[in-house]
């Protein structure tokens, strides 16, 4: 991890880009993290507009996380934003969008062309961040995902074992293959759904949401588009971060932390989950 800027926001927080191989990344700590005193972990998930396009979202939901006491990162998704161009995904993005403008029907293989390979390919860069970001002494654990591609955030909650809890937001862009590996999820979700999105099919959604094998998961559907997540919402997903990240890590769970990444690293690209 190569940090390559650094400065403090206005309420002591303090952002600090970085990169890991061709991977760009932020990283938020509150002010109050120390070696001595190391913060739980927020994964900051996003869709595929690049970070600077997204970065006032993404600063403000880390500033939030910050003021609970948690760090917050996040990284480039694959072919998106600074990053080098990726023309299946492109070409996949451009059919996908011609069928929602022409009112056709999005068909599966338009959506496993999209998802499938972006997921391949930008959960184990997810998770060579988060070897990055838990060596700092700063940052304790435990970690946590929030938002994004959904389906990222299905295959991050199987197959890594640091993420202990996930808030969620619903799409229908899901491959069916992704409801099989939603079976296999067994960490605390929170799930939001915006009752009245445009591009979502909310049939699909709640599906997905039964799929879940969490003993404990919670739906949270308010009215609205896509972009009229209510305040109360976010509020709610803090209030779910707080219950299940904010506990006293001892010394035992801090060295388990630490020996992790070493553990799975090896069995970690053979899953089979596609």
């Amino acid at each position: 991890m190569h940090f390559t800027s650094e400065k403090r926001l206005d309420d002591g927080v303090l952002e600090r880009e970085f990169t890991l191989g061709e991977v760009p990344g932020i990283l938020w700590v509150p002010e109050a993290a120390s070696a001595s005193a190391p913060v739980p972990l927020i994964l900051l998930g996003h869709p595929t507009l690049g970070l600077r396009t997204m970065y006032p979202r993404l600063v403000a939901r880390a500033r939030h996380s910050a003021a609970e006491g948690f760090a917050a990162a996040t990284i480039e998704l694959p072919g998106s934003g600074d990053r080098p161009s990726w023309p299946a995904l492109d070409r996949a993005r451009a059919d996908l969008r011609r069928a929602m403008q022409a009112g056709e029907p999005v068909s599966d293989e338009m959506v496993d062309a999209l998802i499938l390979p972006l997921v391949d390919k930008a959960v184990p860069e997810w998770q060579d961040t988060l070897d990055a970001v838990m060596s700092r002494p700063e940052i304790g654990g435990p970690v946590g995902y929030s938002g994004g591609v959904m389906s990222i955030g299905i295959r991050l909650a199987v197959v890594e074992p640091r993420i202990v809890a996930a808030v969620l937001f619903a799409g229908s862009l899901v491959p069916r293959v992704m409801f099989e590996e939603a079976r296999q999820v067994t960490v605390p979700l929170h799930v939001l759904l915006q009752w009245d999105d445009e591009g979502n099919d909310r049939q699909a959604a709640l599906d997905l949401f039964d799929a879940f094998g969490s003993k404990e998961k919670s739906l949270h559907a308010n009215m609205g588009g896509h972009t009229g997540v209510p305040q109360s919402a976010g509020d709610a997903a803090a209030h779910f971060f707080t219950r299940h990240l904010k506990r006293e890590a001892g010394p035992l769970d801090r060295q388990q932390t630490e020996l992790m990444p070493a553990a799975y690293r090896s069995s970690r690209t053979g899953a089979d989950l596609t």
